[in-house]
Parts: structure tokens; sequence; C-alpha cells
């Protein structure tokens, strides 16, 4: 957790720029078959060669295809040219392993804009899988990251990273495993990730520090946090308007595997949907169950147990503003909490059997603006009620709230791809 490109001109298919790129990189190395594990196989340096040199001779307009087989590299491949599609075989075809990766802090690292990968999977990676840093118009579809392992503290920090970059689509896409966040994006503008699935990650999906967002129609289960909206301190702005709708977030309850000292650390296992000092978050016609600890959690900077090791720049606003949760389906959570705290206060309020409320409050509130009606927490009764945790006692005196939240809020706006979307529906449709 830690954590900006402009609007997107389609990619030119060179077909005979394709056909050749595909050719060169087909018979450059070992066809391997694609159902083996990581590790059966030698590095393929030859085509780890190949495909890099690709990379660094493309021009706008390349299609770099990259054909069905386990490839195994052993250092990480670079992009900085703008106007790129990287496409493979589809996810279950073409599979680079970086398993005896050497060099390279990423599995690929993209500084480009108007770029497109699409249809590999990407494995292993010793840091990040995949990062786009600082472009505009990128669209990721089809794309799987995962560490083979299984969950480990050792795993690369994010799978999916978008970073500092505008007009962002993600889509179809997976991720497993990754110790930080499966499914990232951060300090950025106009994104939307939808249909995606990600499982067994410290942070299933995360919107962070990023302005205009839609997080629809994904699956985020058996991480420790399924879907997470944060605002972090001292990076390069603040974030607000993030739709979060119509995803299966369930029994999100894995161990936190996140490295010690790391924002995401904080964050107790068995969290569903989580706000943290974010604004303009609307949380609506999602299926939240069975998250341990609670279904949504809405929070301050002030409750995530590293505040007081670091320095905030001035201005940062720690207190989560016009946050709406209406018309979801929840079912069961609440039950187990993760962390003594939690615990002794769910016991204290509910018993030894009962459980939270399907919406956790810390209960931080700005006392320099404590009755600005858009900047309220609203709640509907679809949720079982709202539990003010009261945090700035130490959950000396917690109380449910429920009917004091029952109140509305303006509908946010739809964010639209820009230029990129019409490119991209066409894209699916050609290879559907």
């Amino acid at each position: 957790m830690h954590s900006t490109r402009p609007s997107r001109r389609p990619v030119v298919l060179v077909a005979a720029v394709a056909a050749v790129v595909a050719a060169s990189l087909a018979g450059c190395g070992r066809h391997s078959d694609p159902n083996a594990r990581a590790g059966d196989l030698p590095v393929d340096a030859e085509f780890a060669k190949k495909l890099q040199g690709q990379l660094l001779d493309a021009k706008p307009g390349t299609v770099v295809e990259i054909p069905a087989g386990r490839w195994h590299l052993d250092r990480g491949l670079s992009l900085r040219v703008n106007g790129v599609t990287i496409r493979g075989a589809g996810m279950e075809q073409t599979i680079l392993s970086f398993r005896e990766q050497v060099a390279g802090p990423e599995g690929l690292l993209a500084q480009a804009s108007d770029f497109t990968i699409e249809g590999l999977t990407i494995e292993d990676t010793k840091g990040d899988a995949l990062k786009i840093n600082s472009g505009d118009n990128i669209t990721i579809r089809n794309v799987r990251v995962r560490w083979t392992d299984g969950p480990k503290t050792s795993n690369g920090a994010y799978g999916l990273y978008p970073v500092k970059t505008n007009n962002v689509l993600i889509e179809g896409s997976q991720s497993f495993g990754a110790a930080d966040a499966g499914i990232y994006v951060g300090q950025s503008r106009n994104v939307v990730v939808r249909n995606c699935r990600a499982e067994q990650n410290v942070a299933g999906i995360e919107i962070e520090n990023t302005i205009d967002a839609d997080v629809h129609d994904n699956v985020a289960t058996g991480n420790t946090g399924g879907i997470l909206v944060f605002n972090m301190p001292n990076l390069s702005q603040p974030g607000h308007s993030t739709r979060v709708f119509h995803n299966k977030v369930d029994a999100n309850n894995l161990g936190n595997f996140g490295a010690k000292g790391t924002a995401v650390a904080s964050v107790p296992a068995g969290s569903g949907i989580v706000v943290n000092s974010n604004s303009l978050v609307e949380i609506f016609d999602n299926d939240v169950t069975d998250n341990a600890t609670a279904n949504v959690i809405i929070s301050s900077y002030f409750s995530t147990g590293y505040f007081s090791t670091k320095g905030t720049q001035p201005g940062y606003d720690p207190y989560p503003r016009g946050i709406a949760v209406h018309d979801n389906r929840f079912k069961g959570g609440g039950d187990s909490p993760d962390g003594m705290d939690l615990k002794v206060l769910k016991t204290a309020m509910f018993g030894l059997t009962g459980h939270f409320p399907d919406v956790l409050w810390d209960g931080y509130v700005d006392a320099a603006r404590p009755n600005v009606p858009e900047e309220r927490l609203c709640v509907d009764a679809t949720a079982s009620g709202v539990l003010n945790a009261d945090g700035p006692n130490k959950y000396k005196n917690p109380r449910m709230v429920s009917d004091e939240l029952r109140c509305k809020l303006a509908p946010l706006s739809p964010v639209t791809i820009r230029a990129v979307g019409a490119a991209a529906s066409a894209a699916s449709a050609a290879s559907a």
C-alpha cells in the first residue's frame, strides 16, 4: 500500500509488425508445456533476450505477440515506448514465470502511455508483478498474476500496479498471493476496475489516493481485506469520488501476511470493504458476506496503528467524509474479529456468541466540521446496523448509531474511460 496520464489514442494494429514479432518470439526459445509448473524447466535465456529486445525496439503501434508456452525468465522486463500492445495467447496459454528471477525489481515495468497488455499470466516475481508508472490510457485485460507457493510475506508486494496514471481500465484480470495489494491503483485519475478476481492477497483490490474510480462486478474472496479505498499521507494527491458496486466480497478472512511496518499490515483479517480517510465513496449493490471482523469498516487515519510513527504533510485530511452505504446485500460476518481490542469490544457489546453489525465505524469526527451535510456517513437499513466503536476514547463508550445515520447523499457520477473505452470494447468483442 503506497501508494497521471490523459486521453488514449487507439493503438494502431500493424499486422506486419505483429507477425514479425510473433514469429521472432516463437522461434527464439523453448515453446514450453503450458501445464508445467514453474521451475520444471531452465531459464529461456534466448526467449527473454528476444522479448526484451522487441520491447526496446518497439515503435508506437507495435503489437508484441507472445506465443503460448510457459516461458522462464530470470530478469525483469521493461517498456518505455508509447502506443505499444503486449498480447499473449490467453492467460492459460502464455505464462511468464519469474521463479528464477535474479535481477529487476518487477516482472514487467511499463513507463508508457497508450499501453495495452492482455491475454497472459505473470508468475512468481521477486517484486511487483506488473507495474505501470506514470502513463495515460492504460488497459490491462485478461491478465493474471500469481505467486504459486501461496500467500507469503516474501511474495511481491503488488500484483497489477498502475500508479500515477490517467484513464485506466483493468478488466477480466486476476491476482493471487500479493503481499500487499493484488489489484492496486494509486495516485491516479479516471479508473475502472471490472470483472476481476482477487484472492489470497493481503488487500484484494485497493484504490488509493485516486480521483474518480469505479470498482464493479469483481470478486474479492479469501484475502485479508476484500476491497479497500484509502487515502495515505505524503503522496502526490488526495483521492475522492470512488464507487464500489455490484461486487461479491466474501469471506476475506486470511491472516495478514503483509510486511511488518507497512500500512497494509494494519488491516484486520476479516475485513470486507474498508474505507480509510477517503472522501466521497459510494458503496452499493454489493453482496458482502461472512467477513469475520466486519463486512464494512469506515475508519480514519488515527485508527491505522502506524500514524504516530510517521509525520503527515500539511493539509492531509485524516477523516472519511461523504461515505454512502446503501442497497447492499449482507450476510454473516462480524463474529470473529481480528485483534484483541476488537475481540474484547465484540464480546462486551454482543457476547461470546454475538457479532458486530454489518458496519463498524471507528467514530472519529472532525470537530471543526461536525455537521456538514455532504460530509456525513450515511448507512441505510440494508445493513444490520452501525457500531460507533469510540476509537477516540480507546473503545470506552461504543454505541449503536444506526438510526442516526439513516441519511442520503447525492449519488456519484459514473466514470467514463475517455477515448479508450470504445477501443477496449471493440478489442474485447473482436477477441470473443
